[in-house]
């Protein structure tokens, strides 16, 4: 099999530490496999009744020690001073469609337009369902920003959010961040959690041998 049958799909949830910490080592993978083409899937956290206020969940503060102890994550004083306030709610669904209106206007960039959002919220304490957050991101990445706003504020934005919701739910992925190998009609999983490029990089070779 060349690598012409071999593509990445990254799952994720922008309300997700753990995928905050994954990023660099995804960074450096993606950028070490530039003719693996890379999706990115919004997984939809924090939905429903899972649709909270940051107080309702108390493992945070401690979940965000241990993925600055094992990833080198940076989380910024405006974010913890969100966490500590505790109201702020949790929504997924905005964010993915935030998401879906960034990647629209630049779909090859998709991984770098995930990763200016996790910053955004994470060190710099900015909400993901702010239009203004977009502003920013799609200026800061040289797309333009009331294109962004007009497609975020759109239904379609709603509706490929969804598609993303569906697609991570027909490949059973329960949880985030996780990074999968299409291989033909085959989808295998490749890393995520705390796993180094490097760790990555051997999984890679393993499968593909």
């Amino acid at each position: 099999m060349n690598n012409k049958e071999l593509a990445l799909i990254y799952v994720w949830d922008a309300y997700c530490g753990w995928c905050y910490g994954f990023s660099k080592s995804l960074r450096v993978f993606h950028e070490n496999h530039p003719e693996l083409p890379l999706a990115v899937l919004s997984g939809g956290l924090f939905m429903g009744h899972k649709k909270l206020p940051m107080a309702f969940f108390s493992h945070i503060p401690e979940a965000n020690k241990r993925i600055s102890q094992l990833t080198g994550a940076d989380f910024g004083t405006p974010y913890q001073t969100l966490l500590e306030e505790g109201t702020f709610v949790l929504d997924s669904e905005a964010a993915a469609k935030g998401f879906s209106a960034l990647r629209f206007f630049a779909p090859e960039r998709s991984y770098y337009l995930a990763s200016s959002m996790q910053r955004a919220f994470y060190y710099e304490g900015k909400i993901l369902s702010d239009p203004a957050t977009y502003r920013e991101i799609a200026i800061a990445n040289n797309i333009d920003p009331e294109a962004v706003l007009a497609r975020f504020g759109d239904v379609a934005s709603t509706q490929d959010a969804h598609a993303d919701f569906t697609k991570v739910k027909q490949l059973g992925i329960q949880s985030y961040p996780t990074l999968l190998l299409q291989k033909g009609e085959e989808f295998i999983e490749l890393g995520g959690g705390v796993m180094t490029a490097e760790k990555i990089e051997a999984r890679l070779k393993n499968i593909i041998l």
